[in-house]
């Protein structure tokens, strides 16, 4: 009699193969949202730097931030600006209101992004940082 050798996995090697795969799982996929977070807020801070250029080049022409009417204006108001206003991920505005001399640029997070534990964004024309958490910038 020939003994012919079984081919296949038992239960106990596919249940550990399932239990390491749930680990690595429950590693990866905190990090991979930290991650994800991080470039949507990075992505918000150049679009906010980006603006604060913009704001720069108005005063470098007029000597004054705000625009003839009185009533400053951005060229966009979300990031990121390749999505639509509903699914973008920070609203961006004025922080307070703009002076002839001084503005305060905010990125406020929403939707997937208002967990973020650095919050809200800002900039003014200073080139000075802020947000909520800390080492956010």
């Amino acid at each position: 009699m020939r003994m012919v050798a079984n081919r296949g996995f038992t239960l106990i090697e596919l249940m550990i193969v399932v239990a390491i795969l749930g680990i690595i799982a429950a590693i990866a996929f905190p990090a991979y949202q930290q991650h994800v977070e991080q470039t949507r807020r990075t992505t918000a801070q150049g679009d906010l730097m980006e603006l604060a250029q913009w704001m720069e080049r108005r005063y470098s022409s007029d000597f004054d931030y705000r625009d003839g009417t009185g009533n400053p204006s951005l060229p966009f108001s979300w990031s990121p600006r390749e999505y639509d206003e509903a699914n973008a991920f920070y609203d961006i505005s004025f922080a307070q209101d703009v002076t002839k001399d001084t503005f305060e640029l905010q990125a406020v997070p929403k939707n997937a992004q208002s967990s973020d534990d650095c919050g809200t964004l800002t900039l003014d024309e200073q080139g000075t940082r802020g947000a909520d958490g800390t080492d956010c910038w």
